[in-house]
This record gives structure tokens, sequence and C-alpha cells, in this order.
């Protein structure tokens, strides 16, 4: 017993993270125990056969034989004519068999079908393997008919994993040998089992089997699997039914309401094979036809739903008899039905679209669901998407729109839905005629505007003003989605709105600028405000760009910094916004040096490093020359050596970003007439930092990065030769010792950088 226990754990120890020993040493040390695998197998058949059926025992045989075969070393040949496995698939076969023995002998026959995944160079084990899975089906109805649900979630584990193992055979040879489909049959029968938690097991070899039909994209071979996938979505729908006594809407946070959304996505991934159109009129015939009960109407709305998108909406009769009959329930049904309708409504926003005569009974039906507390969210999200789809007809309702946004806390709305209805109605204030848009801003904004007065000035505000996020995070959204058409020449019309609205942000971010949270979100609003007025918006700039600068010096918060980073982004090319733009560079990068500067300043500050580099990178892109003329740029490149080291995802990948498109400015010859000036300044600033450079990110790879950043370090030293080959031939042997780190994770790269990997070797080879 205890010599089945070692053997048990010793394979699962070979690829332990916390066994440190060299990838050789580990690759002998499994090429040992293939050898001896024959030995062990043996062994555990002589326990079984001298112990007879003692439980305790096949127990731990079947666990050790599993431990084997996940380590991939047993022979197919010698497996496949062992007693071992038929003594497996007998104990799975026995109606008498205990739970804990049962699911020691699944797990190793899905532990055995994981090992033959290569079907080709597993012959022999693979054909007793999937004789042996198919004569359970008798067993799996005898484990339903008592009720046995651990057991029938064993079986349905087996042959899930079964049909993944010979998924090429299916789709490559469907009904002819290993490709039988009595496979897909087995998972359907399990789909027919009245717990929803057992079909849950097969769903991702039906989302591998939709890929690999759609890729091969074969018409003969989709008519093939149809019937198979329209028995699958009928089952569906069948267990995303509520139960007849549930009361009220249905829960989307709760197991139940998280195995109808993997429904729901499922059911988009495989429409392709039934067509949508037919599946969609096949469902909504079920309920014109017969008179079903107000679960089973749900259920099949909830369907309709997660496949509306997909139905083309042109001159599509079945699409505008169902909206048609939606709009018009009565408000005597279950909610759980009124508010699936209303999900139902909101994805077919396009039907909405093509048919605008539909507008106001949609707009309607939608209007009474928001009066309602547990409909009033998601009547919100059907709103919004209705109004980002058909943007040109809501126009004419704009006034209603706008009724809703300022009233907006009278509804019983979660802060994501009051936000969708916010965008939705600023996408519809964008199509309005540029002369109304500026008065119909103000407007909109004016709410938030009231609120954040009433904040300052410390009076109440239904409760909510002590937290000013919520008025900065809606009239973010605001900005960021009035987007109007503006021609050149003319004045953006939000331009005065942003204005007006700039002292109290401007107030706000004083008051609260001790608090990050807080000034995150100032900070995020004034983004889209610029960004929404780009170059309209100059006026700002002197004095946000002031109070940025003084506000850092006291707090500094990073968010300034990818503020900072977005007014180089629209001003760095503006002649005279350059000199200003540098000097607040310079301003921000002087108090974040002392705090990098700091123990563990680096890797405490991460956010900072990120944002810092975004900045510096922005300037590199939008305006090069004025950076590396002056003082600071030899500050920033110490810097980023030195933050090289940082194990952070978006941190490192900013650093390597600024440092790859330094140098590549040197290099880039875009016609422009400074060219042999930013070639002379990176020459200058390498001479300088390039030897440091390369040494410290020789040291980084070797030493401190992980190996999902090692394409982007590749990336810098690409344009270090192609910038100074002479420079490079130097540090070659450095080059190519990074190449064997490169070489190690290059199959975990993309194509791109795979390129450029190679590109790199020839070049210094």
């Amino acid at each position: 017993m205890f010599l089945i226990e070692i053997l048990t754990v010793l394979p699962e120890e070979v690829h332990s993270r916390s066994l440190r020993i060299g990838a050789n040493r580990r690759t002998e040390i499994i090429e040992e125990l293939a050898y001896y695998s024959s030995t062990v197998i043996s062994l555990l058949m002589s326990c079984v056969q001298k112990t007879g059926n003692d439980e305790k025992m096949l127990i731990k045989v079947f666990r050790c034989l599993g431990s084997w075969f996940n380590l991939g070393v047993l022979d197919s040949n010698f497996m496949a004519n062992n007693q071992l496995l038929m003594i497996l698939f007998q104990v799975l076969q026995r109606d008498e068999t205990s739970t804990n023995l049962h699911e020691a002998a699944s797990d190793c026959v899905c532990s055995a079908l994981y090992a033959i995944e290569n079907v080709d160079n597993n012959m022999p084990l693979a054909l007793q393997l999937f004789q042996g899975v198919l004569t359970l089906e008798t067993a799996y109805h005898m484990a339903v008919a008592r009720e046995d649900l651990d057991k029938v979630l064993n079986y349905c584990r087996i042959f899930t994993e079964l049909c993944e193992t010979f998924l090429e055979a299916i789709v490559r040879n469907p009904g002819q040998g290993m490709g039988n489909l009595r496979t897909l049959e087995l998972l359907l029968i399990c789909a027919g089992h009245p717990q929803y938690e057992v079909v849950e097991i097969s769903f991702n070899f039906w989302y591998r089997l939709g890929e690999h039909l759609y890729k091969i994209n074969d018409a003969v071979l989709h008519g093939i699997f149809r019937p198979y996938i329209q028995r699958l979505l009928h089952a569906l729908a069948r267990h995303c039914q509520l139960d007849p006594d549930h009361e009220g809407i249905p829960e989307d946070t709760d197991d139940f309401g998280e195995f109808r959304m993997r429904v729901s996505d499922l059911v988009k991934d495989l429409i392709f094979l039934v067509g949508s159109m037919e599946c969609f009129s096949q469902l909504y015939s079920t309920l014109k036809d017969g008179n079903p009960s107000w679960e089973v109407t749900e259920a099949v709305l909830f369907i309709m739903a997660s496949i509306a998108k997909s139905v083309d909406p042109e001159n599509n009769p079945p699409l505008t008899e169902v909206l048609e009959a939606v709009v018009q329930l009565p408000q005597t049904v279950h909610i759980a039905v009124r508010y699936t309708s209303i999900e139902l409504v909101g994805e077919m926003s396009e039907v909405v679209d093509r048919n605008p005569h539909f507008l106001d009974p949609v707009l309607n039906y939608l209007m009474k669901g928001l009066r309602e507390k547990p409909l009033a969210s998601v009547a919100a999200k059907a709103i919004h998407n209705i109004c980002s789809v058909c943007r040109d007809h809501m126009a004419q309702h704009f006034q209603g729109l706008l009724d809703i946004a300022r009233s907006l806390d009278s509804f019983a709305l979660s802060p994501e839905a009051a936000v969708g209805l916010l965008k939705g109605t600023a996408l519809v204030l964008a199509r309005l005629p540029l002369e109304k848009i500026a008065e119909c801003l103000s407007d909109l904004c004016a709410v938030q505007v009231i609120a954040l007065k009433k904040q300052l000035s410390q009076q109440p505000c239904n409760g909510k003003s002590s937290d000013p996020t919520l008025w900065l995070d809606r009239l973010a959204v605001i900005f960021r989605h009035t987007n109007p058409i503006v021609e050149n020449g003319q004045t953006h019309p939000c331009q005065k709105v942003i204005q007006e609205i700039w002292p109290i942000l401007s107030e706000t971010l004083n008051k609260h600028q001790a608090d990050n949270r807080i000034v995150e979100r100032c900070c995020r609003c004034l983004r889209f405000a610029v960004r929404c007025v780009g170059k309209g918006s100059a006026a700002l700039l002197q004095p946000l760009v002031t109070q940025m600068v003084n506000v850092y010096q006291i707090y500094p918060h990073s968010c300034f910094l990818y503020l900072g980073s977005i007014l180089v982004d629209e001003y760095g090319m503006e002649e005279g916004c350059r000199q200003g733009l540098l000097d607040m560079l310079q301003a921000l990068c002087m108090p974040t040096f002392q705090l990098l500067e700091q123990p563990y300043g680096l890797r405490n500050h991460p956010d900072t490093v990120d944002d810092l580099f975004r900045l510096a990178t922005r300037f590199i892109q939008r305006s090069p020359v004025t950076l590396l003329r002056s003082q600071i740029i030899i500050h920033i490149i110490q810097c980023a050596i030195a933050s090289t080291t940082l194990d952070h995802r978006d941190a490192n990948c900013s650093v390597m970003k600024f440092m790859r498109d330094l140098i590549h400015t040197g290099i880039s010859n875009d016609h422009e007439d400074d060219y042999e000036v930013r070639k002379e300044l990176i020459h200058h600033v390498m001479s300088q930092n390039g030897q440091q450079m390369v040494n410290q990110l020789l040291q980084t790879c070797c030493f401190c990065l992980p190996p999902y950043t090692l394409p982007d370090v590749a990336e810098v030293l690409w344009e270090i030769m192609l910038f100074d080959r002479p420079v490079s031939k130097d540090h070659s042997f450095k080059f190519i010792v990074l190449l064997i780190f490169f070489n190690h994770y290059l199959s975990k790269s993309t194509r791109y950088r795979q390129v450029r990997v190679e590109q790199l070797r020839k070049g210094l080879i």
C-alpha cells in the first residue's frame, strides 16, 4: 500500500514547479520512469489479483494508474492488452460500485483518454478505450434510474472526454471508425438529464466542435451535424426554464443565472450550423401555435434573444411579427416573461432600425418597464441598444431622452444602466443639427453640473452628494460619446459647453486633490472632454496644465501623467504648444523621479512607471526633436533603463515601447524635414546610453523578467541593430546569449514577433 502511494505521487512531482532541477535532468527522469513503467503496471496488476475486489486497493491502483497516464509514458500496445483496462471498465459497468471507487475509475479513464489525444500514435489503446466507453451507456441509464447524480456526472465526464479526444476523427470521418457519431448520441443523452449540471460538463466540447466546423466551412459536413445541434439547442432551451413557482425576475448572479449566460454564449457560437432564421422561426412557432406555460415562454424568449442579432433584419416578416407580438404583451404576464421580452426587444434594435414605424410602440413598451423597479435596469439597457443602432430615427425623440436623463435618479437603475442610458442619449445627441447640439449638451450636462455644485457647497443632493464620482462618471460618458461630425473650419459645438463646465471640474479637483479615486475620475472626465473637442479645448490647456502640475507636486497621482499624455497627443504637433508641453513634462518628471528613487519605488508604483513612459512615448511620437533637445531626456532614459527590471506586465510594456520608439525615431525617414536632426540627436543619446542599455537588458532577461516580456525586449534590440550595426556587432555576444532566451519562448510569441526575432538572429550571426 505504501509503495503504491509513492508510485502515485512520483509522476505527479516530475513537473512540479517547486522541484528545482533543470530541463535536461527532468527529461532524464521522465525517460527513466518510462523505462520502468511496464514494471509498475505489472506490480499494480499483481496487487489487484492478490487482493481480489478489495475496494481500498482498487481505488489506490486506479489513482496510481491515472497518475502514470497523466505523465504520458505508458506504452500504448502494452496497455491495450493489459487486464487492468478490462477491470477498469468492469468496475464502471457494475451497478453496485461504490461512489468513491466509481470516481477513482472515472478519473483514471479520463486521464487515459487525455493521454492519447494524439490518436494516430496510440491507435491500439485508443481503440480499446473507444470501445470500452461505448459499453457504459447502459450503466449510465441505470445510474439515472437510481437517481445517483454523482455517477451520472462521472459518466458524462467520460463521454465528454471521449468526444474531446476523438474530435478530429469525428469531424474528419463522421460516422466511420472512431468518428462514430454514437459519441455525440451519448452527449445528447446526457443533455436530456433533468439536472443542468450534467449537460454543462459537455459545453467545452460543443464549443470546440463548432470552431472546427466553422473553420472547415463545408456545407455537406454542416448538414451531417445539423440534426445533433438542433437536438442540443432544444435540450438547452428546456434546461433554461425557471421553476414554475419562481417569483420575480431571473437572477443573473446565482449558479443557474451563470449557467444561462453560458448557454447564451454557446448558442451564439453554434447557431451558424442550424441557421439563425430557421431556429428563430421554429422557436417562435412553439409560442404562436401552442399555449405554453410561462416558464416555457420565458426560456424560449431567452434563446431567441441570444440569436436575434445573428438574424438578417432585412425584409424579414417573421422578425417584425415577433417584435409586434412582444410589445403587445399584457402587463399581467409573469414578470420574468416581461423581463426577458424586454431583453429580446433590445437585441432586435436592428429590426427597429429597418422598420422605424415600430419605434414608437417599442419605446412606449420600454418606458413602461423603466417605471417598474424590477424591470428598470433591463429596460434602460434596451433603450441604450435602440439609441446605439437607431441614432438617426431617435433624433426626433431626443427631448424624451433628455427628460429621462433629467430624472435619472427617480428610476430604480443600477449605476451601469444609468450610465448606459446617458451613453445612448449622447449618441443620439451627436446626430442632431450642429446648431442645436450646444444647447442640448448643456441641458444634458446640467443635472450633473448642478449636483457637483451642490456637493462643492456641502449641500445634500439625493443622499449621493458626498461622493462626486457618480456625477463625474456621468459627465465622462456624455463627453466620450458626443462625437458630432464637424467640418474643417467649423467651431466645435461642444467647445463652449466644456469651457463653461471647466471651472466646476477644476474646483472639484482642487477640493478632492488628496483622494486618488476621485482625482482619477476627474482626470478621466477631463480626458474625454479634451478628446471630444480636440484642438477646440486650447483655451483650457494653460489652466489645466498649471493645475495638474501644482497638485502633482503635493499628491503625485499617476493619472495626471496619463492626462498629460492625452494633451501631448492632441497638441504635440502644434508649434505654439510644444514648449509649454515640454515644461509640463519637466515639472511632472521631478516629483516622479523622487517617488521612484525611494526604496522599492519602482515595484511599489508600477502605475506611475506605466503612465510616465506613456507620456514620454507620446512626446517621442508627436514632437521628438523638442524632447531630444531638452535636458530631461537623459534622466528619462536613465529611468527607463532602471525600470527594465520591473516585472509588471503593463509597466514593462510601456518602458520597452518607449525605448523602441525612441531608437526608431532615428531610423524612420518619413519624409519630414527634421530626419537628419533626429538621427543626430538619437546617435548622441545612444553613444551615451547604448552600452548601459544593452547590459541592463541582458541582466534583466537572465534574472528579472518573466518569459512573456522577452519578445518586447527583442523589439528594442532589433531597433538598436538597425540604427547602428557596428555597435550591435560589438555587443554580438550579448545579443546571442539573449537569443537563447528568445528561442526558448519563441513558440509563445505572436507570428509577427517570431519574424522579428528571426530577423535579429540573421542580422547578428
